[in-house]
């Protein structure tokens, strides 16, 4: 009796810990942690047979994947001869990516010493009652692998934030007007297949003629990337925005002019909660291709970044120059990854699909 009695609430407690784990499920895959959630299951008392099934399917076989890419990479990559010789294998690109970390650090000792050399240095002066000597600069060293990745991500924001603020209004604004729509689909259909290597031109020349005075933290090659982004990104956010907004079941619009609700509110609270499912889903599209074009636009604009960081080590032409260049590409697609993966996140935070 008190041995059943012990056993309801640990019954209990598993029962709780399992319903939690099922409700944490759908932010875990978000996060691209699926394979964590049997591995939870299994420690609440779940089925281990079906758990590890499911563990299979979610870890192991893409781990499996990955393991067969390695192995084909670092075979047949020796094979392959070019002008800087043999097309580095995993085991090169990995070294090169510590010698990068490395940079990165020694650069980061350098700025701290010429920090620490300067603040006494005006120590000394005010010490001495030379005040009006004291100066500040800053360190003006090689920008790092990582800070090129920095850069990066802020131009890619930037364009990103610039597309959506564009995007949104125009979208909503053709899914509810016919008329807008007729006159912005033309449009949409000439310049959403324009490559950025032909808008990168004339944003150049745009830029250079308006910009006359840049701000210390946006120079002008930096605001050509970004421009050249949103001119090549805003269009899956436009379109979905579109299509979700035209997709609002029509009993639900004709209530909103019944009750005669003015249109700002019709759209905070009607059309953008209704829609916003397609809207993340053209975000996601968006952020993806300007991921992408980031890296033409910063060979061309020379703006310091992972794509000026690939076209420098292709001008560089060493033996170390390749392997750098494919420690950039894996650099790409893996912050490519996390920068989907945080906009699906979002969408499920945002969106009635996370309450489902």
């Amino acid at each position: 009796m008190a041995q059943a009695m012990t056993s309801v609430p640990e019954v209990s407690r598993k029962s709780k810990f399992l319903s939690f784990v099922n409700k944490s499920s759908s932010w875990l895959e978000a996060l691209g942690l699926s394979w964590f959630v049997p591995l939870l299951k299994i420690a609440g008392g779940d089925d281990v047979k079906s758990q590890m099934n499911a563990l299979k399917h979610s870890l192991v076989v893409p781990l499996m994947g990955i393991l067969i890419f390695l192995a084909a990479w670092g075979i047949l990559a020796p094979k392959v001869q070019t002008s800087l010789g043999a097309v580095p294998g995993p085991v090169e690109v990995w070294e090169q990516a510590g010698n990068l970390w490395d940079d990165h650090v020694r650069e980061r000792e350098k700025a701290a010493a010429f920090y620490e050399r300067q603040e006494v240095r005006n120590a000394k002066l005010i010490e001495a009652g030379k005040e009006d000597r004291v100066k500040f600069r800053n360190y003006t060293g090689k920008p790092t692998y990582l800070d090129q990745i920095v850069t990066s991500l802020f131009t890619v924001g930037l364009g990103f934030v610039i597309a959506t603020v564009i995007a949104v209004p125009l979208g909503i604004a053709s899914g509810l007007s016919k008329t807008v729509n007729g006159a912005i689909n033309p449009l949409i259909q000439i310049f959403k297949p324009v490559s950025p290597l032909a808008w990168l031109p004339i944003v150049t020349m745009i830029v250079s003629a308006t910009y006359v005075t840049p701000w210390e933290f946006m120079p002008k090659s930096l605001l050509i990337s970004a421009v050249t982004v949103t001119l090549c990104s805003l269009w899956p956010t436009l379109i979905n925005t579109a299509l979700g907004v035209a997709s609002i079941d029509k009993d639900l619009m004709n209530v909103s002019r019944v009750l005669k609700l003015p249109t700002y509110k019709t759209i905070t609270n009607l059309v953008l909660p209704s829609s916003l499912p397609l809207i993340f889903t053209g975000l996601r599209l968006s952020l993806g291709v300007g991921w992408m074009v980031l890296i033409a636009a910063e060979m061309l604009a020379q703006n310091p970044g992972l794509g000026k960081f690939v076209w420098d080590e292709f001008q560089n032409g060493s033996s170390q120059s390749l392997a750098k260049i494919m420690v950039a590409v894996l650099t790409i697609g893996i912050v490519g990854f996390m920068l989907d993966r945080v906009m699906y996140t979002l969408q499920q935070a945002f969106t009635f699909s996370s309450n489902r």
